[in-house]
């Protein structure tokens, strides 16, 4: 149940004002062939090119290098023996390829996190003051434009590849804040768990079937075609974003009456003008904010080590080729996209039917979203050579971190949806880090690629997710904070 509250006391009061929209709570708008709905499956569709170009060069990673040269320097008694595979047949590639070493492997994984981080919080503001469609949108084509240079680029040298990485980051390092800024209009609050899972499930589903099909285009073409073909992805998507979404549900000219109240309605006591006057002070000294800050920080060092990395671990550890490599590189987020949207459609239940105060709701998905998968992974690194175990493990690791989807993640809206876009970048600022500097300090422990290196990879992943669930079941809060609202609200209707 949506309730106003201060910062400090967890027994959060309701206010008068909040009780009263309760009471008369706007008509529900039926969910099957609505706009916001709508919107949820194109912003998921667009969340899934986001991160098919993210995470492709994982996969085109490991056919990027010259593997003579690897095998003589990777490869020690401690690393499994190569899965038994059927013999394939060999392809004529022409491709090149190249002796990049570990610590490079590193930065180039690395480095798109370098652009993700410049922009964060320019997108949220940008969004709030500008609208968030055509950021959003120009920013994924920004992203779809520098992945078709990839091949380009990795032929001139490691560093142009590491500069194109940067600038796909920037252009992708908006499209967070903006859609969290998109759905602050259209999201009502009862349904922000549903509408937001089902958005960003295109990440995980992005990640599920680029992972696999990266590995089939390097093998039957080369690995110059998954750029192209997850480009010409993006394009497409594009095409739709642009001719068939809108701002806010008051500028979009085919959404129906009875929606457009809806939504409006149920968000008339909730939203100030974030056009004008911003609190920053406010906002960069709230408790509930950086416990926000903490927990995704903490969520993300397991999430991106995982995301670069696990291509790497399946090859190089667990000895499976590349195009087994991106079938079971996929399975944990498989695992991750189905667990989310059950958690999504869970939260909004228990808060809605069971009524059940937002902020315990929040902290009890965060709490099984993050210690879950810190326990499974730890375990990951003591399967030794069982590679089913191993992968049974890896999956449940990732699919319990979907459950922090209903957690923490969409706890922005909660507190300050006027502001929502402007948070997420505060936040996904910090997030970002672990994404820039995980993949480094990984490959750095693992230059030798022993099962003993990868534990410790594990355990620091482990010990991060773990102190991130502490503090914000400590500090978080669920309800809408007051510099968030207009005081003239509290006067009027």
């Amino acid at each position: 149940m949506e309730r106003y509250g201060s910062d400090t006391d967890g027994d959060e009061q309701e206010t008068p004002l909040l009780h009263r929209g309760h009471e008369d709570k706007p008509q529900r708008a039926p969910a099957c062939c609505s706009s916001r709905y709508g919107l949820a499956l194109l912003s998921s569709f667009g969340f899934f090119v986001v991160y098919s170009l993210r995470v492709n060069l994982s996969v085109a990673m490991v056919d990027m290098l010259n593997t003579t040269h690897q095998a003589s320097t990777n490869h020690s008694s401690s690393v499994c023996p190569a899965h038994a595979n059927p013999p394939r047949p060999k392809h004529n590639h022409t491709a090149s390829v190249y002796d990049w070493n570990s610590e490079t492997q590193g930065w180039i994984l690395g480095s798109f996190f370098y652009g993700y981080i410049l922009t964060q919080i320019p997108g949220g503001y940008l969004a709030g003051r500008y609208g968030p469609k055509w950021l959003l949108g120009f920013g994924i084509l920004g992203t779809v434009i520098f992945t078709l240079l990839t091949p380009v680029a990795a032929d001139l040298g490691a560093t142009y590849l590491i500069a194109v990485r940067v600038l796909e980051g920037i252009g992708e390092g908006v499209t967070f804040p903006a859609m969290y800024a998109m759905w602050a209009a259209w999201a009502p609050p009862l349904e922000r768990s549903r509408l937001l899972t089902i958005s960003y499930i295109g990440a995980q589903l992005g990640t599920v079937i680029s992972l696999p099909l990266s590995g089939e285009i390097c093998f039957y073409l080369d690995w110059t075609y998954v750029f192209y073909v997850f480009g010409a992805v993006g394009l497409v998507w594009f095409v739709l974003w642009t001719f068939l979404v809108f701002d806010s549900p008051n500028t979009h000219p085919r959404i129906s009456e009875r929606e457009r109240l809806y939504i409006t309605s149920s968000l008339k006591n909730e939203l100030a003008s974030s056009a004008g006057h911003i609190p920053w002070g406010a906002i960069v000294t709230s408790i509930p904010l950086w416990a926000i800050v903490v927990a995704h920080f903490s969520y993300n060092w397991t999430f991106y080590t995982l995301l670069t990395l696990l291509p790497t671990y399946m090859n190089d550890v667990l000895g499976f080729s590349i195009q087994q490599n991106g079938w079971l590189s996929s399975l944990p987020y498989l695992g991750c996209a189905v667990v989310a949207v059950v958690s999504g459609q869970l939260a909004d239940y228990l808060r809605e039917t069971c009524l059940y105060p937002t902020v315990n709701v929040r902290k009890a998905f965060s709490l099984v979203g993050m210690i879950g998968p810190a326990v499974f992974l730890v375990a990951v690194g003591y399967t030794g050579c069982n590679y089913t175990l191993a992968v049974t493990f890896l999956t449940i690791s990732s699919s319990l971190g979907g459950v922090s989807a209903s957690g923490f993640n969409i706890n922005h809206l909660d507190i300050a949806p006027s502001y929502a876009g402007i948070l997420l970048g505060i936040t996904n600022t910090f997030a970002t880090i672990p994404g820039m500097v995980g993949p480094v300090i990984a490959r750095a422990l693992t230059s030798n690629n022993t099962i003993e290196e990868w534990q410790t990879v594990f355990y620091i992943a482990a010990a991060i997710n773990l102190f991130g669930a502490s503090v914000y079941t400590v500090f978080g809060r669920g309800t809408v904070q007051p510099w968030a609202v207009k005081s003239t609200y509290s006067h009027g209707d």
